[in-house]
């Protein structure tokens, strides 16, 4: 009787109304070195049979292998209490499915509470002993500096094939997690497919930023109605990131979803529509984030042929730094790629996708400091279409203690059409590079509005301030660029207004390409 009433006092203006079953009725003991997981499941399974209610974890260490949550039920782990990852491959359902916390074809589930769920993953540095093609590119910088390719991977990679996510939620509805902190999953962190109606609040995630490789922060795949809140998500991998792929089932579209009063860091994208994307994630809203210390800020990407359309972030911070050579990511506050899978791998498919879509996506109100360029590419047979970038403040340096320097630009736009920038301010900060030459480098462009643009030259550079090559439809209004260099014989319509930039052509422009009013 005592039991009951502390439990209900914990939980009273949450769920005291509700039946609770407390897991050391079940005999767990709260010590680290005995296994919980039978004690939890029981009382999952008999809060699950009676119809819902909560299950309480109170304060302690408890270890479990693989649990499966039932519909109705909350799982509540109280501030003190903390459910750690086994790390007994055997505790676990398979190498696919394998997750601390499961659910699968369930509605009503809640994860809450003030605890701690820690999946205890560990890393060793290694040579590097098989070919990214993802991370080609830096791994050439690296070999060029003779310095080792060492990199990170899961201790025991290569004997243990159990390699667990903390959550792994499948087709649930009506889902809250909220007030918990995720500490150190062996592989994505919070990974939900087909979900709807899922609330994600108030959480902190964290893994190394050094070493933890494939260990993501939020991971919605072909989810629906997702609400993203007041969390700080710390990761080695992607901190947040939009899937709409086949891991789980067919490629479903993730769509409606909303992040607001978010931090984020990450080793590599913090905000990353994914390039695993073979269906569609559109009607994304993303406003009051603050991004630190990650290795990419904002990353639309698109490498199976799906589409990413009807976005909007506004009202941002971003820093960034170049980390490691094995990460995704070059210090780059803002990033879009659209490419096949072959032309990253070299490898042919049979009835590989087209080229994927990213369009109608709208980037206000930034503030962003990094090391690296800002790419805004496109794909030469599906070009970026309606992207909208206004009052965006870009700030580059150098990174003396990044393994390499390779920025050569502030920002490229390359394969777009009916882009906007208003309001833009690109400015080169200290400590320098010698590498710098130019602020924005567009090539292949059409309709493109460039309107209260300031961009500086990069200090010690001869190079152009701005370059243009075969675009098609440029008009430069109240902007700032001291000089600017037109080449590409397909350009033409370019006109400056209220610009006084110096205006270099190229001999195979036409005469009659640029017009100044």
């Amino acid at each position: 009787m005592k039991l009951w009433i502390v439990t209900t006092i914990a939980l009273a203006g949450t769920a005291a109304a509700q039946p609770v079953f407390n897991i050391k009725d079940y005999g767990a003991t709260g010590r680290k070195s005995d296994n919980a997981r039978p004690a939890l499941q029981q009382a999952i399974d008999a809060c699950g049979k009676a119809g819902g209610g909560t299950v309480y974890v109170p304060p302690g260490e408890y270890t479990s292998g693989q649990l499966h949550l039932r519909s109705g039920v909350r799982l509540y782990v109280e501030a003190g209490a903390t459910i750690f990852a086994s790390l007994n491959g055997k505790e676990f359902d398979s190498e696919k499915t394998a997750a601390l916390i499961y659910g699968e074809d369930l509605h009503n589930i809640a994860i809450e509470g003030r605890g701690t769920l820690d999946g205890q993953a560990t890393y060793e540095f290694r040579p590097n002993n098989f070919t990214d093609y993802y991370i080609m590119p830096n791994q050439r910088l690296m070999e060029a500096t003779g310095k080792p390719l060492l990199r990170s991977f899961p201790a025991g990679m290569g004997k243990e094939t159990v390699v667990p996510r903390l959550v792994l939620l499948l087709r649930c509805e009506d889902v809250r997690i909220t007030g918990l902190k995720f500490l150190r999953s062996r592989s994505w962190t919070i990974n939900p497919y087909a979900c709807k109606r899922l609330v994600i609040d108030g959480v902190y995630i964290y893994s190394s930023q050094k070493e933890a490789v494939w260990a993501d922060g939020i991971d919605p795949d072909g989810c629906q109605d997702v609400r993203i809140s007041n969390s700080t998500i710390e990761t080695g991998d992607d901190a947040l990131v939009f899937y709409s792929a086949d891991i789980w089932g067919p490629a479903l579209p993730t769509e409606n979803i909303t992040v607001t009063n978010c931090r984020l860091s990450s080793a590599s994208s913090a905000i990353k529509f994914c390039d695993g994307n073979s269906n569609a994630v559109r009607r994304v809203a993303i406003n009051n984030v603050v991004i630190t210390n990650s290795n990419r800020g904002l990353a639309f990407m698109v490498f199976d042929g799906g589409i990413v359309e009807d976005v909007t972030i506004s009202d941002v911070l971003i820093e960034t730094r170049r980390f490691d050579w094995f990460w995704w990511g070059d210090g780059d506050p803002i990033h879009f790629n659209i490419k096949r899978r072959s032309e990253v791998d070299g490898t042919k498919r049979d009835n590989e996708p087209r080229a994927g879509i990213i369009r109608n996506v709208s980037i206000r109100n930034v503030i962003a400091h990094g090391t690296g360029t800002s790419a805004i590419n496109g794909h030469p047979d599906s070009r970026l279409d309606g992207i909208h970038l206004e009052n965006i403040h870009l700030f580059v340096s150098h990174d003396p203690n990044a393994p390499y320097e390779n920025t050569r630009q502030a920002m490229t736009l390359r394969d777009a059409r009916n882009f906007t920038m208003k309001d833009v301010e690109i400015r080169w900060e200290k400590p320098e590079s010698s590498t710098w030459r130019t602020g924005l480098q567009v090539e292949n462009v059409q309709n493109l509005l460039l309107e209260g643009v300031d961009i500086a030259a990069a200090p010690g550079s001869r190079g152009n301030v701005m370059e243009l090559k075969d675009v098609d439809g440029v008009t430069l209004r109240n902007s700032r660029a001291a000089t600017i260099h037109v080449a590409g014989r397909r350009s033409r319509k370019i006109r400056l207004l209220d610009t006084d930039s110096v205006v270099e052509t190229d001999p195979e422009v036409a005469k009659d390409a640029v017009l100044r009013q």
